[in-house]
């Protein structure tokens, strides 16, 4: 087996091109690189990251059971989190998705309706809600465990 061992590798040209077994790595420019992806499709390594996720339990006492660019996450009340970033998104447009777990019923995220500060660069408020009864009515409750993906620049 070869071992190469170096710091830097510097390509000929603006964009280099790198070949791990059969998959192209492509350094388009500064700060950017993108791979192969399905078929000849390119897909940008940046963008392509959840750049913040955690799961967390929210009956009880709420606590942070993993997480990645998460400092910190704060009960509001029932059903109502705020999660405050490590690294802070470049802007408030980034994306989010989100599952609390309740047992027997229908879930779901969403981002604050009551407060502004729902999409903020440095934090995110969200409330979790359940399905009660037939009516279709939204309870806010605390989830059991509850999962979120953000996806966006950083800053």
């Amino acid at each position: 087996m070869s071992e190469v061992i170096l710091d830097t590798i510097t390509g000929k040209s603006t964009a280099t091109t790198i070949t791990i077994g059969s998959t192209p790595v492509v350094s388009a420019s500064a700060n950017s690189m993108t791979i192969r992806g399905e078929g000849t499709a390119q897909t940008s390594i940046q963008q392509g990251l959840a750049k913040c996720w955690n799961n967390f339990k929210g009956d009880g006492t709420t606590a942070i059971n993993d997480s990645f660019n998460m400092a910190s996450l704060t009960d509001n009340g029932t059903g109502d989190y705020t999660t405050t970033f490590t690294n802070d998104f470049n802007n408030a447009t980034y994306s989010f998705s989100g599952v609390p777990l309740y047992l027997g019923s229908r879930v779901y995220v969403y981002g604050n309706h009551n407060a502004l500060t729902a999409y903020a660069t440095g934090s995110f408020r969200m409330e979790t809600v359940y399905i009660s009864g037939t009516d279709g009515t939204a309870t806010n409750g605390d989830p059991r465990d509850c999962n979120m993906n953000f996806h966006g620049d950083l800053a």
